[in-house]
């Protein structure tokens, strides 16, 4: 598993950007990205190279964070999801959301998960071949 940083930010124009720059200006490098929103605010889901800087940098930018762990599935030269969902879905795990990124390389898709019980989808994807790595992309 690694550690995804979760921030919760009003839903007003350029917040996002705010964000980024905070990061930026903290010398951390995303890798992965997904943003949420409703009429009122928005969750913007992260995978950094560095969790502890972004936490820091974000919370005293006055950004509300937390930290939480996901399951980040490589994928291998193929971005076809369904091998991965069927194996999900014939384990009777419950997801709770994914979103794709890609690896170091820039090229190899990655699959970021978060479900019901992280270990024991963690173990049903490894039993089954795939990769799931357990440090920052």
């Amino acid at each position: 598993m690694i550690r995804q940083i979760v921030a919760f930010v009003e839903n007003k124009k350029g917040i996002v950007r705010q964000a980024a720059t905070v990061l930026r200006e903290e010398g951390v490098r995303v890798c992965g990205l997904s943003t949420v929103d409703s009429p009122e605010f928005g969750i913007v889901r992260m995978i950094v190279d560095e969790p502890d800087k972004a936490l820091s940098g974000l919370v005293k930018a006055g950004f509300v964070v937390k930290e939480c762990e996901v399951i980040a599935v490589q994928m291998g030269a193929s971005d076809d999801m369904e091998p991965l969902l069927r194996v999900i879905e014939e384990g009777n795990v419950n997801i709770n959301y994914f979103y794709s990124s890609f690896g170091d390389d820039g090229q190899t898709p990655v699959l970021i998960l978060n479900a019901a019980d992280m270990e024991e989808t963690e173990a049903l994807l490894v039993g089954h071949g795939f990769m799931c790595l357990s440090s920052r992309m």
